[in-house]
């Protein structure tokens, strides 16, 4: 009898990890991106394919298990056009083929909050990023509820891990400049506390939504590390890699506001800082005491993660 099939759309950092770990457990991989990238191995075939054509899509997804939507549209400028017909297909796969469909969230949807976050908290996102995100998941869920489809998803924070790129979260870009040695300039309060998540931990989620039912019709928060600031994450890493102790200074608010008008990042970036303005903090008991997932220790996580940004800081440096 032929394993089964898991349909991974997505070959980022998480999408890569998803793909591995399911192949490490001898289940068959498809794995979906425009251009057929992805690892190498005997149990993961490679496509390239536009997953936001739900015809070419429905093709793949026939006789899958589950689908895990680990897409990544680009750069927040895009997120409006590229994220509705693309989240519109993956949903309509699930449902054609019976698939599971599990979602790579982000907190977005939760908007400013003055408690740590757990997943019962209402969505109040006041920035556009976190009202489409919201969105998906209210589409996903009402598809879940009139039967058509069973879906739930993994809402994460800002990556840490050494597989994330450099511009996957505010930390990995901050860590680009401090581990090279260089000044950092920060687009908000590096001083207060931001709970982090682990690339591997965020996979491991994915998949434990993915196989058990009692994930299903709910979200999900990925078990995060206790609240840390942007500055002594920095610290840490520094210390470990054996780089200098973080220089950071802060780029005035007026100022990311003019570049606003010119820089469509800068603008949608604005939008989103709120994250970095007060305590935003991760309250994953639910997922710990239902599923049994925790957070991965923090040294290990720092330790494994410091000499790989490092490397690449100093690379980068002299590019």
């Amino acid at each position: 009898m032929a394993a089964e099939l898991h349909l991974v759309i997505g070959a980022g950092p998480v999408g890569t990890s998803v793909a591995h770990r399911l192949a490490r457990d001898a289940r068959r991989v498809r794995l979906v991106t425009r251009s057929g990238s992805g690892p190498e191995h005997p149990l993961i075939q490679r496509v390239a394919a536009d997953a936001s054509d739900s015809a070419a899509l429905a093709v793949l997804a026939k006789r899958a298990t589950v689908i895990y939507n680990c897409a990544n549209p680009g750069s927040y400028p895009q997120w409006k056009r590229v994220w509705p017909p693309l989240a519109a297909s993956i949903l309509r796969a699930a449902e054609s083929s019976g698939a599971v469909l599990v979602t790579l969230g982000n907190l977005y949807g939760y908007g400013p909050v003055t408690v740590p976050m757990t997943r019962d908290m209402p969505l109040r996102p006041t920035d556009p990023k976190g009202a489409l995100r919201a969105r998906m998941w209210e589409e996903a869920l009402a598809s879940h509820e009139a039967g058509r489809v069973r879906a739930t998803e993994a809402r994460a924070s800002d990556y840490i891990g050494p597989t994330a790129p450099a511009r996957s979260s505010v930390l990995a870009f901050y860590a680009n400049a401090t581990l090279a040695d260089r000044m950092a300039w920060v687009f908000a309060d590096p001083d207060q506390p931001h709970s982090w998540t682990a690339v591997n931990d965020i996979a491991a989620t994915l998949i434990t939504l993915g196989t058990d039912r009692r994930a299903w019709g709910s979200p999900w928060l990925v078990p995060s590390s206790a609240p840390v600031s942007t500055r002594e994450v920095l610290s840490q890493l520094a210390r470990i890699a054996g780089a200098g102790e973080p220089r950071l200074r802060r780029i005035p608010r007026g100022l990311l506001h003019t570049a606003g008008f010119f820089v469509p990042t800068m603008r949608e970036l604005r939008g989103v800082l709120y994250q970095f303005d007060a305590p935003f903090a991760v309250d994953a008991s639910a997922t710990t005491d239902t599923l049994g997932l925790t957070a991965s220790p923090w040294r290990k996580v720092l330790a494994r993660t410091a000499p790989i940004w490092r490397e690449r800081a100093l690379v980068s440096r002299t590019a």
